[in-house]
């Protein structure tokens, strides 16, 4: 079949698909094969073949787009040789080829996988089956497809894709089995409105992710996964592309990263502090004071750090439409006005203050000599936490502030 394709006499069997389709122009585009490419001409060819077999014995109208990411091997002129359309991407990244490729797609669904053979472009019946019922993002499944000996690296099959694919479903609920199956199924316009950015290997986590946080019907099929045809070693780079993806889901749920972190340390911080403030407390052979007072404290402190990351995170992410805005927050922002959360602010601080203002009192009745440091830490802690407690309260807020009026004049500008 390779041999066909290089042959200079007769042409490849894919020119005549490109004219057949070129006839049919007013016939709408149902599908888009698209294939990422960085110097793939080994394997180009036969995957394109198997994108075009698969057209003809479905029926259905398609075209087989190349996304190149910069080959230097001549994979462009190849793949126009043998009928497909390629695009070319800006820069570098295995995210921007299918970005690129994803906005050049004329078909209603797009189907994507990698251009080294490892997938087998001529059985995507299950992909299109499930588009065609209604499904938004079709995700393939190697591990119930099957993944033949050589494959996949053991790392990547029994650590990095079952940890990374875990942490997925445990982070955003996401109804994926196996995150990073590069053979995927999509309904292209639903995928644009999400405004896909990631340029790089997270790509892959991104589009997952934003699906299931945006309500888009996620169905998942069986896939085979083959050794690629490659004679060189893949792009992948297991350690630094894992990390990365892992990175990426952390970023993409303040939840998991600030907000559940910080609300354990603030809680725990409190009744901590709580339960020491009257005296001294025995915890079995040890006994507790205010040295873990002031751990306490510390964890308090840190908390609420944390919490208030956590909402400048998501009120960032949502104004610049990286995530979308749910209830909770919508009602919060309605009624947490920076003037309130200054107000709060405040008062939190001229407690920590009037606290202190008593201890210095204290002090005065001891003629401001030696005290117990069991007594006067017991009122020094509280009031340094409240003090502190209001500065981040009083800052957050304004600063939650400037996010908003930057945001809102950008929108006015571009409004003008």
């Amino acid at each position: 079949m390779s041999a066909t394709l290089h042959s200079p006499r007769a042409p490849p069997p894919l020119i005549h698909y490109a004219a057949a389709a070129s006839t049919q122009k007013a016939e709408p585009i149902e599908l888009t094969i698209l294939m990422p490419c960085l110097d793939e001409a080994r394997t180009l060819p036969a995957c394109i073949n198997k994108a075009k077999a698969f057209l003809d014995r479905s029926g259905i109208h398609g075209e087989i787009v190349i996304a190149d990411n910069g080959s230097s091997d001549g994979s462009q002129a190849l793949a126009r040789s043998c009928g497909a359309r390629v695009v070319d991407a800006p820069r570098r990244g295995y995210g921007m080829a299918l970005i690129t490729g994803i906005k050049a797609a004329r078909g209603r669904f797009v189907i994507f996988g990698d251009s080294d053979d490892s997938y087998d472009f001529s059985a995507l019946d299950l992909f299109v089956a499930e588009l065609r019922q209604g499904a938004q993002l079709v995700m393939g499944n190697r591990f119930k497809g099957g993944v033949r000996p050589g494959a996949m690296p053991a790392l990547h099959r029994y650590l990095g894709n079952p940890v990374l694919s875990f942490i997925g479903r445990l982070l955003f609920r996401a109804p994926v089995r196996d995150f990073h199956c590069g053979l995927r199924g999509f309904h292209r316009e639903s995928i644009l409105a999400l405004g896909l950015r990631c340029e790089g290997m997270e790509f892959a986590s991104e589009m997952v992710v934003k699906s299931t946080l945006h309500g888009l019907r996620i169905a998942e099929v069986p896939t085979t996964l083959s050794p690629d045809g490659r004679d060189r070693p893949p792009h992948l780079r297991s350690w630094r592309d894992g990390w990365r993806h892992l990175r990426f889901l952390l970023l993409f749920s303040p939840r998991w990263l600030f907000l559940y972190p910080g609300l354990s340390m603030v809680l725990a911080g409190l009744a901590g502090m709580a339960w020491l403030l009257p005296s001294a407390q025995p915890l079995g052979p040890v006994m507790l004071d205010v040295h873990t007072m002031l751990y306490a404290s510390g964890s308090t402190i840190t908390g609420l750090q944390l919490l208030m990351f956590a909402l400048c995170a998501k009120v960032f992410a949502v104004e610049h439409g990286i995530l979308p805005e749910n209830r909770f927050l919508a009602s919060l922002r309605q009624h947490m006005t920076v003037e309130l959360g200054v107000l709060l602010g405040l008062l939190l601080m001229a407690a920590g203050v009037a606290v202190s203002v008593y201890s210095l009192v204290a002090w005065e009745g001891a003629q401001f000599g030696a005290l117990d440091p069991r007594v006067g830490m017991r009122i020094v802690i509280p009031a340094l936490t409240l003090f502190m407690v209001g500065v981040q309260v009083l800052f957050a807020s304004m600063f939650l502030g400037v996010l908003g009026l930057r945001v809102h004049g950008m929108r006015a500008a571009d409004a003008g």
